[in-house]
């Protein structure tokens, strides 16, 4: 296996963790149980963007929440860097 994959499946994985966390805390929410820190909830948004946005999105979850607004902003970065890193492949 090439670099290139194993860096891509431990993104994906990590986006399919960040997504899954926005999905547990919204069930624990919606139970009034023990919920994840919206600290940890930030930092998955950082490294595992996509998957934020995307739990954001489906569960409905911390939408409201002005510092949550910050995974766009990740988003946009990561989208960024996979552009740049995909054409400074492609020109050399």
């Amino acid at each position: 296996m090439s670099g290139a994959f194993i860096a891509l499946a431990v993104y994906f994985v990590l986006n399919v963790i960040s997504f899954s966390a926005y999905g547990w805390d919204k069930h624990k929410a919606v139970r009034g149980q023990w919920r994840t820190k919206e600290r940890t909830l930030l930092i998955l948004g950082l490294i595992g963007p996509w998957g934020a946005v995307a739990g954001m999105s489906m569960f409905h979850h911390k939408t409201q929440k002005p510092k949550f607004k910050l995974n766009y902003v990740f988003l946009a970065l990561h989208a960024l860097a996979i552009v740049l890193l995909v054409y400074g492949t492609l020109a050399h």
